[in-house]
């Protein structure tokens, strides 16, 4: 019998522990990879705290692996031959923390469709960092409408604001939204300003300043731009919704809210705004990752259209570090995503 090593969630509230399972064998459409690295998400503390998404215990979480592959189901393409260089959206969430299909463990099942193939030039630690990103801001345009096959050209002036600019999953929108064609205006804090230019975002503005709202506004009536999308990747809701109104020009504006949106939650008048989320409905959620994987990302790395973003830390310790990670994403980390070698 195979065994391989994984951390678990011993229950609500406890630290990981690492210890031997069964290695499982892969459905007919799924992947079983030998990690390589894993990237830590704000989710994947909350998970192990409150028991986020875990329906029972003992649980394995986490969602960003890269690695290689070592068998492939029967319905798999050779695209995914063993020996391939993978990075992958691991199901944890929707697995609801089952053993089989976390990505804390050195043996994961995914599905074929989350996964890319990873190009020559991209380390494992690098790929890692991509697929919740990839996976939280192409769900995000998916659900406040933006089709996939947009082409603003500059002179249509389309501008999108995406707040929290640096982050992972805000630093991923900035580059997907730039190669739609919109006008990218972002915040972060000013030491990350440059590094989000770099990115795609033609202004970026410091969130903490007095009045960022009616310096964004004045910005964007400046340069004639009309804003009837946005992306809220932290959790700024109320600024976000007082840009578009003002800016969204006589038709309805659109916000994407990463963090979950309260009940009691500000709304502002023709401003929609709606929870990031893959749908509901497995089949159309199998649907947008296979695009987004299997297609969107695999084609944009081999052209070199979008890097891995933010900057890496690199944890000491593998399997091991992984308590020590989520401690340091739950004390506040800012413009970086930490990453450990498996």
């Amino acid at each position: 019998m195979a065994t391989h090593l994984a951390a678990f969630v011993p229950g609500k509230a406890q630290n990981l522990e690492v210890r031997e399972r069964e290695t499982p064998k892969p459905g007919p459409d799924e992947l079983l990879l030998d990690v390589k690295s894993i990237a830590l998400n704000p989710i994947d503390y909350k998970a192990r705290d409150s028991g986020f998404a875990i329906a029972e215990y003992p649980a394995i979480t986490g969602s960003d692996v890269a690695g290689v592959v070592v068998e492939a189901g029967s319905n798999v393409s050779s695209t995914f031959k063993p020996g391939t260089r993978v990075t992958a959206f691991a199901l944890s969430f929707f697995a609801r923390g089952a053993p089989n299909y976390g990505a804390f463990q050195q043996r994961p099942l995914v599905p074929a469709r989350n996964a890319t193939p990873i190009p020559d030039y991209l380390t494992f630690n690098e790929a890692a960092i991509l697929p919740m990103a990839v996976a939280t801001a192409g769900s995000g345009l998916d659900t406040i409408g933006v089709p996939h096959d947009l082409s603003y050209s500059p002179s249509d002036k389309q501008g999108i604001l995406v707040w929290g600019a640096s982050s992972s999953v805000g630093s991923l929108t900035v580059q997907l939204a730039k190669l739609l064609g919109f006008v990218v205006y972002g915040t972060a804090n000013a030491k990350h300003h440059e590094y989000v230019k770099s990115l795609g975002a033609s202004k970026v503005f410091d969130y903490k300043e007095p009045g960022v709202e009616d310096t964004i506004i004045k910005a964007a009536n400046e340069d004639g731009l009309t804003f009837q999308y946005g992306y809220d990747a932290v959790g700024a809701t109320a600024s976000c919704q007082t840009i578009l109104k003002a800016l969204k020009g006589s038709a309805t504006a659109y916000l994407a809210s990463a963090p979950l949106l309260k009940p009691d939650g500000p709304t502002a008048d023709g401003v929609e705004t709606r929870f990031v989320a893959a749908s509901t409905e497995e089949k159309t959620r199998n649907e947008q990752f296979e695009y987004w994987f299997n297609t969107w990302l695999k084609e944009k790395l081999e052209k070199r259209e979008i890097v891995p973003s933010p900057k890496i830390q690199l944890l000491d310790g593998g399997l091991q570090g992984i308590n020590k990670g989520l401690d340091i994403i739950k004390a506040g980390v800012s413009g970086t995503k930490l990453v450990l070698e498996i």
